[in-house]
């Protein structure tokens, strides 16, 4: 081979390592952001079931999830 087609080769070796490399960090983001997400919808579950049973532990009010928006 000549050199143009070596540095070429080296070239797109190098792309390839650095592109594999920012795919790797992007998974591990993405994992640590999907187990993020899961630990907040949990938290949320258990805030509005908790918001639900203080609204139906309290005297002759509508749940307010099961109450009209304003606007309607």
């Amino acid at each position: 081979m000549d050199k143009n087609a070596d540095n070429r080769i080296r070239a797109v070796e190098e792309t390839l390592a650095h592109l594999t490399r920012v795919t790797d960090d992007l998974n591990e983001v993405i994992a640590r952001q999907d187990a993020e997400i899961a630990i907040l919808t949990r938290r949320v579950e258990m805030l509005m079931r908790f918001a639900a049973e203080q609204q139906a532990e309290a005297e002759g009010s509508i749940p307010l999830a099961d109450q009209r928006p304003p606007h309607w």
